[in-house]
């Protein structure tokens, strides 16, 4: 980012040194260069009006307890860190890019960037098209990181174990990160928003491939769940393609496509039913090893991963099944350093 002077400013410096001037214009000149510091620095500033802790607090509790039923990071903790992290969301970051948690861009980011100063010079931030996509960022980011792994589980209404905990795991360098989240959640009363009704206890939820979080939605009563950030629904007695594509308003076309099935394929009572396309690679493992009876298919489900990709990382021939005890990669192999 530049720091030069603005514009105007220089050219006010400009006139001042070039012109000599004495007396009352010489004060005039002096004055109009303060001024215009004066309001180059207003204007520079992210926005008009500074939030207070209260209406960040009342813009997007909905949106931290909206996550928190999909992936059970405690609302206290996310609205804390949106708090925190985006100075209640005045800060710079904040209003230019939408990032309420100081998310940087590492390898796998995809989408626009903000550079600004941070521990470096002109360090990548990722950038977000609403402010609510960065909360889903922010939910995601943590659920899809091992490291952050024995937060969920925690109980949801545990905030300062959460607090505590992403301290540990290196969230962020502040020595004092895990008290400064802890005052803003007590100070503000935040910890009311995890005391939801209707959020089941750890031990008592649906459990997925890999042990993620009940999902609400509205196009249906059915309990929809995430793996690899992707939608799924578990098929129950008497469910056909037919009945579920109705239910879900999806066609019966996208339920073959989304799980390399075919109209010849049958439903059976706890198979895994992708209702959005899988993706290329699982963000939880970057290999498998194959138990007895275990297909490419099952992996497929397993970890959310189109089956075409697994046979092209694998070098196999579609169609052709493993050995078990053979492992099975789940992303591109990485080119080996010299």
């Amino acid at each position: 980012m530049s720091r030069r002077k603005p514009l105007t400013q220089r050219c006010y410096f400009r006139i001042v040194l070039q012109y000599p001037m004495s007396g009352l214009n010489r004060h005039i000149a002096l004055l109009l260069v303060l001024l215009t510091a004066v309001l180059s620095s207003a204007f520079a500033q992210p926005a008009e009006k500074k939030n207070t802790p209260e209406e960040y607090i009342n813009l997007y509790k909905n949106d931290a307890i909206k996550e928190m039923l999909a992936f059970r990071v405690p609302a206290s903790i996310t609205l804390a860190q949106g708090m925190l992290e985006s100075d209640y969301g005045n800060s710079a970051l904040a209003v230019y890019a939408n990032n309420h948690f100081g998310i940087k861009c590492h390898k796998e980011w995809t989408g626009e960037t903000y550079t600004q100063d941070d521990d470096e010079k002109d360090e990548c931030f990722r950038k977000y098209p609403t402010v609510y996509d960065s909360y889903v960022d922010h939910s995601e980011f943590l659920r899809s990181r091992p490291r952050y792994a024995s937060l969920f589980e925690l109980k949801i209404t545990d905030y300062k174990g959460w607090a505590h905990g992403l301290k540990a795991a290196g969230y962020a360098t502040d020595p004092k990160y895990a008290t400064r989240l802890i005052e803003l959640i007590e100070r503000h009363k935040l910890y009311e928003f995890d005391k939801m009704e209707g959020i089941p206890p750890v031990a008592a939820e649906p459990k997925s491939p890999q042990g993620n979080r009940t999902v609400v939605t509205n196009i249906t009563s059915r309990e929809v769940y995430m793996n690899n950030n992707r939608k799924y629904v578990i098929v129950k007695a008497g469910d056909t393609f037919m009945k579920l594509a109705q239910e879900l308003d999806m066609g019966v076309w996208q339920l073959y496509k989304y799980n390399d099935l075919n109209k010849n394929s049958t439903l059976t009572p706890g198979q895994i039913l992708y209702i959005q396309p899988k993706r290329a690679r699982s963000n939880v493992a970057e290999k498998h090893q194959m138990k007895p009876g275990e297909t490419m298919h099952d992996v497929s489900q397993k970890y959310g991963i189109k089956l075409k990709k697994l046979y092209q990382y694998n070098n196999m021939e579609p169609g052709t099944e493993p050995k078990a005890g053979q492992v099975i990669y789940l992303e591109k192999a990485k080119p080996r350093r010299k």
